[in-house]
């Protein structure tokens, strides 16, 4: 399968933007290798189309993109203000880092889904700590790759209620 793009996936976007962004940090392009006992056999690619399909299901235009620079993710962040509904974001090591991150985060105002494939809680303590969840509406960490379609059932359900 192959890798995701860490452009915007435009194929039905309006031109607003879409319904909700998801992000994918640093090492995450990686997963389906990367340390499969602890992240699994998916790769980013099965989880997008997962993500794509739960968005056919539930009407949703979605943007998922990868990065590993923080500030391209950042960036991404700050457009999605006026141009998205809600945020999903998968930081990475940057959960634990990036104030950065957790700043662009508050400033745009919009729902944002922290998601975890491993239970942080259950691992090293300095993943106990995380920048996002401060600006986080909710976070869903030690599901697998199953947070990410959850974490967009949970913005689809906040977004109807809201509208």
């Amino acid at each position: 399968m192959p890798a995701p793009k860490s452009k915007p996936n435009t194929a039905a976007a309006p031109e607003r933007g879409g319904d909700v962004l998801i992000l994918t940090g640093p090492n995450l392009n990686m997963l389906g290798v990367r340390e499969p006992k602890i992240y699994g056999k998916t790769t980013l690619a099965d989880i997008e189309l997962d993500c794509l399909a739960v968005a056919k299901e539930l009407k949703l235009v979605i943007d998922f993109r990868q990065s590993n620079h923080e500030g391209e993710l950042i960036d991404w962040v700050q457009q999605a203000r006026g141009a998205f509904r809600a945020i999903i974001i998968n930081g990475g090591a940057y959960t634990h880092t990036s104030i950065a991150l957790m700043d662009a985060l508050l400033l745009t105002d919009l729902p944002v889904y922290e998601v975890h494939i491993s239970n942080v809680f259950r691992r090293e303590s300095f993943r106990h700590n995380s920048y996002i969840s401060l600006a986080a509406t909710g976070v869903i960490c030690g599901l697998g790759a199953a947070s990410y379609t959850l974490a967009l059932r949970a913005a689809a359900q906040a977004l109807q209620t809201k509208a």
